[in-house]
C-alpha cells in the first residue's frame, strides 16, 4: 500500500513525501482510513511504530481554519509535546496548519500570546492545558478531533482526572482517538465512557522493531559491568548510545565512571531539573555527548532517530520494558543494536523476556583485551590524522624539531602517544571457563550441591534441567548421584545455559548451587 491509496490531498502527499515516507507503517495503514472517515479509534501501539503520523495525517488532511483550535492532542511529557508538534507542523506545512505545543516549564504568557493570535492544533500536557482552560485563554468549543497519545503513560503519571476534565470541555460530537502501548482497566473505562463505537487497531511492536535490531546479551558479574561497558563502547564505537539503568543512583554512578574514563557521557533521571533535562537531551541530539545514561522514567517520550545502540546495563524488569527500550533504536527504518548485561542470577529473567517478547537474544562474547587495544589504537590514529589535517599541531612544530635533534623520531612519537593517551590496557573481566571440566566426549561435567540424602533421583535432575534450561532431556549425558552432591554431563555448547538456568534453583525444598566440576585427578 502507498500513501496515495488513502486519497489524501495533494498538499498532504507533498509534505509526506518531503518527510521521506515511502509507504505507510502497519499502524498507519490500519488507522488512517478510519480516521479520515471521522471514526473514533483505539490504537494499541508504542512509540516508534509511526503512530504520530497515523493520527497526524488525518488531522492535517481534513483541517479547518478558525480562531480557535479544531484539534487537540494530549501528551504525557513536554518532550513528546514538542516532538509531536514538530511532526504535525511538517505534515501540515503546505496546508499552512499552525501548531502550538503548550506545557509546563515554559512561559505561560508566551503561550497566551500565541493562542490569542489563533492556532489550528494544540499539542499539550494535561496540566498546562487545564491551566489555560481555567484562565479562559484556551477554548475547546471548536474541537473536532481529540487525541489521547501515550494514554497509559498519562495514567501512570497521575493525569487520569485531568484527561477526563479536558474531555468534558470538548463538544460531544467530536472524533476521539486514543493510542496506548498497553490497555489497563482505567484506560478502557475512559474509552467506554467518552468514545463512540471506536474502531480498534493494534500492532505488535515486536514484529516491527525486533527484525531491525540485532540483539545480544553478555553474561557479566555485577562488579564487572562498568568495565564490560567500557570494552563494548571502545570496540562497537556507537554513534549514539542510550544506556538504561534501574535506579537514579545507578545512573549517577555509571555516568560518573564513564566520564572518569574519558567518555562523553551524560545522565538523565527524575531528580534533575527540567532545564538540566532539556540541556542534556539537546547535547545528546547535537552529538556533544554520545552516551546518555538514563532511567526508564526519564527516557519516556525521548524520541531520537539516530540512536545506534541501546544498552541494558540493568536487565529490564518485564518483556514490555525490553521491547520499549530496544524500540529507542532502529527508528525511521534504520537498523540498530540492543545489548543486555545479564548476571548469573538473571538468566531466567532473560529466558522469560525471550519467551514473552517472542524474540531471540543471542549470546555475545565480550571483546578481549587485544580487541580493545586494537580499537583504541585505531581511534588514536584517526585523532592524530584529524589533528594534522586541521593544522592544530602547528604551534608545537618548533619544539618537536628541537627534540628530534636529541631523540629518535619513532621513539619520540611513541612517547608522545603514551603520554597523550595513557594506558591502553583493558581492565580484566572474569568470565566462566568450562575448559577444565570438559570430558573426552565433548561434554561438560557439572557439580550440583544436592544428592541422595535430599531424596533426589537422576530423573529429577533431567526434569529440572530440561524444564529450566529449555533443552531436550535426551541431550543430557551421564548423571552420578552421590549422598550430598551430584555430577551431570551436558553438551559443551549448552553448559553455560544450564548453569545460569538452574544455579540457585530450589529443588526438593533445597537451594541448589551449580558450577563446573573440578577436573578428575
Amino acid at each position: 500500500m502507498k500513501f496515495e491509496d488513502f486519497s489524501l490531498t495533494e498538499d498532504t502527499l507533498r509534505a509526506v513525501s518531503d518527510m521521506g515516507f515511502e509507504e505507510p507503517t502497519p499502524i498507519q495503514e490500519m488507522a488512517i482510513p478510519h480516521a479520515l472517515r471521522g471514526k473514533d479509534i483505539i490504537g494499541q501501539a508504542q512509540t516508534g511504530t509511526g503512530k504520530t503520523a497515523a493520527f497526524g495525517i488525518p488531522i492535517v488532511d481534513v483541517s479547518t481554519k478558525g480562531r480557535t483550535p479544531f484539534a487537540i492532542i494530549l501528551e504525557p511529557t513536554r518532550e513528546l509535546a514538542v516532538q509531536v508538534a514538530e511532526e504535525i507542523n511538517r505534515i501540515g506545512k503546505y496546508k499552512r496548519v499552525s501548531v502550538l505545543p503548550i506545557y509546563g516549564g515554559q512561559s505561560i504568557d508566551r503561550q497566551i500570546r500565541a493562542l490569542k493570535k489563533g492556532v489550528d492544533v494544540v499539542v499539550g500536557t494535561p496540566g498546562r492545558v487545564i491551566d489555560h482552560i481555567k484562565r479562559k485563554t484556551l477554548s475547546l468549543g471548536g474541537i473536532k478531533t481529540l487525541v489521547m497519545d501515550e494514554a497509559d503513560e498519562m495514567l501512570d503519571m497521575g493525569f487520569i482526572s485531568d484527561m477526563e476534565e479536558i474531555l468534558k470541555e470538548t463538544p460531544e460530537m467530536r472524533q476521539t482517538m486514543l493510542f496506548s502501548a498497553t490497555m489497563p482497566a482505567e484506560i478502557l473505562r475512559i474509552s467506554k465512557r467518552y468514545m463512540n463505537k471506536p474502531e480498534k487497531v493494534a500492532v505488535n511492536v515486536a514484529d516491527i522493531i525486533v527484525p531491525r535490531v540485532r540483539q545480544l546479551f553478555y553474561e557479566v558479574k555485577e562488579q564487572d559491568k562498568t568495565n564490560a561497558l567500557s570494552r563494548l563502547i571502545d570496540v562497537e564505537d556507537p554513534h549514539m548510545a542510550l544506556v538504561f539503568c534501574h535506579t537514579k543512583r545507578e545512573v549517577d554512578d555509571v555516568s560518573t565512571k564513564l566520564q572518569q574514563m574519558g567518555y562523553e557521557a551524560g545522565a538523565l533521571h527524575g531528580d534533575f531539573t527540567q532545564a538540566h533535562r532539556d540541556d542534556m537531551i539537546g547535547k545528546f541530539k547535537k552529538g556533544v555527548i554520545d552516551i546518555l545514561v538514563a532511567t526508564d522514567v526519564a527516557a519516556r517520550g525521548l524520541d531520537i532517530k539516530n540512536v545506534s545502540h541501546v544498552i541494558n546495563y540493568s536487565i529490564p524488569q518485564n518483556p514490555e520494558g525490553y521491547i520499549h527500550r530496544i524500540g529507542r533504536t532502529a527508528r525511521a527504518g534504520k537498523s540498530g543494536m540492543a545489548i543486555t548485561f545479564v548476571t548469573p542470577r538473571e538468566y531466567r529473567q532473560l529466558r522469560l523476556i525471550e519467551k514473552m517478547a517472542k524474540t531471540t537474544i543471542s549470546k555475545g562474547k565480550l571483546p578481549t583485551e587485544k580487541d580493545v587495544r586494537k580499537a583504541r589504537e585505531r581511534a588514536v590514529v584517526e585523532d592524530l590524522g584529524a589533528t594534522i589535517k586541521s593544522g592544530e599541531h602547528s604551534d608545537y612544530l618548533s619544539m618537536v624539531k628541537g627534540l628530534i635533534q636529541e631523540y629518535d623520531p619513532i621513539d619520540l612519537a611513541a612517547a608522545a602517544m603514551s603520554i597523550a593517551f595513557g594506558d591502553l590496557k583493558a581492565h580484566a573481566i572474569e568470565e566462566q571457563d568450562f575448559s577444565k571440566s570438559k570430558t573426552e566426549s565433548g561434554m561438560v561435567r557439572l557439580f550440583m550441591t544436592i544428592g541422595k540424602k535430599d531424596k533426589i533421583t537422576a530423573g529429577d535432575i533431567v526434569k529440572s534441567i530440561a524444564s529450566e534450561a529449555d533443552i531436550p532431556g535426551r541431550k543430557i549425558g551421564k548423571i552420578a548421584v552421590y549422598d550430598t552432591f551430584t555430577f551431570v554431563e551436558v553438551p559443551d555448547e549448552l553448559a553455560d545455559r544450564v548453569v545460569k538456568s538452574i544455579d540457585d534453583l530450589v529443588l526438593k525444598g533445597r537451594r541448589v548451587r551449580v558450577e563446573p566440576a573440578k577436573p578428575r585427578k
